[in-house]
């Protein structure tokens, strides 16, 4: 242990965060990190306990407690606050594929872990990361590791999502022969279009794709497996199959007006801007504008303050976020103790830039909607919102929110946006490779395993699991990996 009571003498220290207001007039990264001597503090200010939470990663009332990858988070941090970087950079990829994905968008379940919590405030493991990361590229430590030996045998990983490129890095890295096929016109799958630059930017992911490529990885983009090429054509040029096409079906509104001009699910929205800012620097116009519009998102996740985030950069007139279930407490309540994820209050960056420029927080709880209204060009004008409560189901004995009988409004919304949350895989790529799926529509396997139903072809990622976190992505694409490995050699060294 580096300082045995770093955390009684340094107060934790985040980034520089760039003020609201400046923040929204661009979509570059708005967080400047801590020179890297405060940073090393950072580091003394873990106690490297006998039990480490914050690298279990296991299900603690259905939920992750740590991270899933299962960082050696102790262990990195010590080398962080004695200033031994590159060494924290070797442990670190021990476990992980892409922390300068995950130190940026994960919401650090290794901090909510953290047993500082229980007097003080975590260790900022998730900066840490980014600083060990980070440095190692502006020294020169991270170089591509092609393997020495090929094993001859090939891999088809579909999907350039974070499972697919971690199941990629890694059989590429174990010397079989990947080939990456991505449907869209640009590696990275939900990195790419699902986050916006701001949380991510692009360039970050452009070099770890740069250094792939350089390893040996096969990337092709613009091919839509299931309709440019056949599973069965797949399945002749390639010894295995990696399925890791994310959760792509867009949970939907079913309300009277749905069928109105001006309304998209959240993923299309953010897909189409970030594609815009990429080609044209939004010059284009190809996607929908929120400029001078009342904007209604649907949805209280990541995803629906993304859209808040988004439509804000663009010039919306007003952002209304509608969230079915209650306020979450702001503090931890008895029934969800540490070391259990925090059901709290969680306000990210979309409401706060939307609380500094409209002056009050965009979201409305216990709220869905019931109608929408049309214009006379068949566009959207106005929703009709109605609040919930819980009751429960007579017949099921479930809790459910149901409306609440005259407590409609209509409110403005030119603009809406569904984020709504996903229902599963795709049904043509599934049909498409004859594989089973749970009653969820994910992918179907062995309790524990990553190979289908069909042998020789193996799911990753959200396709697999459900909607999740990129950590769990990536957490899926490794394990995929090593299932694949073994069936190829009969053992695995991954």
């Amino acid at each position: 242990m580096g300082k045995a009571t770093g955390f009684l003498e340094f107060e934790r220290k985040n980034a520089k965060v760039e003020k609201p207001l400046e923040r929204i007039n661009h979509f570059r990264e708005f967080r400047t990190p801590l020179p890297l001597e405060e940073q090393q503090k950072q580091g003394g200010r873990c106690m490297e306990c006998g039990v480490p939470f914050c690298q279990n990663g296991a299900m603690l009332a259905g939920m992750a407690s740590g991270c899933p990858l299962h960082n050696l988070v102790p262990e990195t941090n010590d080398l962080v606050y004695t200033g031994n970087w590159k060494q924290a950079y070797e442990r670190l990829t021990k476990t992980h594929c892409f922390p300068e994905f995950t130190s940026r968008v994960c919401p650090a379940l290794c901090e909510a872990a953290c047993t500082c919590n229980l007097d003080s405030k975590p260790v900022a493991t998730k900066e840490n990361e980014r600083a060990i990361i980070e440095h190692a590229f502006e020294s020169g430590w991270v170089q591509p590791q092609p393997p020495k030996v090929r094993t001859g045998k090939t891999v088809a990983v579909i999907g350039s999502g974070p499972s697919g490129l971690a199941a990629a890095m890694q059989l590429n890295r174990r010397g079989h022969l990947v080939t990456v096929f991505e449907r869209r016109d640009r590696i990275g799958g939900l990195l790419r279009y699902g986050i916006p630059n701001m949380k991510l930017d692009k360039s970050v992911l452009d070099r770890r794709i740069k250094l792939m490529e350089e390893e040996g990885v096969v990337f092709k983009t613009s091919v839509d497996v299931g309709k440019d090429i056949t599973s069965e054509e797949l399945k002749k040029q390639f010894d295995r199959v990696v399925l890791a096409c994310g959760a792509a079906n867009p949970r939907d509104i079913n309300v009277p007006g749905r069928d109105s001009g001006n309304i998209f699910f959240a993923v299309d929205f953010l897909t189409s801007v970030t594609k815009s800012l990429l080609d044209s620097n939004l010059q284009d116009g190809n996607f929908a504008s929120p400029k001078g519009k009342h904007v209604l998102v649907i949805g209280g996740g990541d995803t629906g303050n993304d859209c808040v985030g988004t439509s804000i950069r663009l010039g919306a007139k007003s952002v209304t976020q509608l969230e079915m279930m209650p306020m979450p407490s702001v503090e931890r309540t008895a029934s969800n103790p540490w070391p259990q994820w925090p059901r709290v209050l969680k306000t990210d960056y979309g409401q706060e830039e939307a609380i500094a420029v409209f002056g009050h927080d965009p979201r409305i709880y216990k709220t869905t909607v019931k109608e929408f209204q049309k214009d006379k060009a068949g566009n959207v004008r106005k929703a009709v919102i109605v609040s919930l409560e819980s009751k429960k189901d007579e017949k099921t004995g479930r809790m459910m929110m149901v409306p609440v009988e005259g407590s409609e409004q209509v409110i403005d919304a030119q603009l809406v946006l569904i984020a709504a949350g996903f229902l599963g895989s795709q049904k043509y790529v599934t049909d498409a490779f004859q594989v089973a799926l749970n009653p969820r529509t994910n992918v179907q396997t062995a309790e524990g395993a990553y190979e289908t139903s069909v042998p020789g072809v193996f799911t990753a990622g959200d396709m697999h699991r459900g909607q999740s976190l990129v950590v769990w992505a990536i957490r899926e694409g490794r394990e995929a990996a090593k299932a694949v490995d073994e069936s190829l050699m009969g053992y695995t060294n991954l």
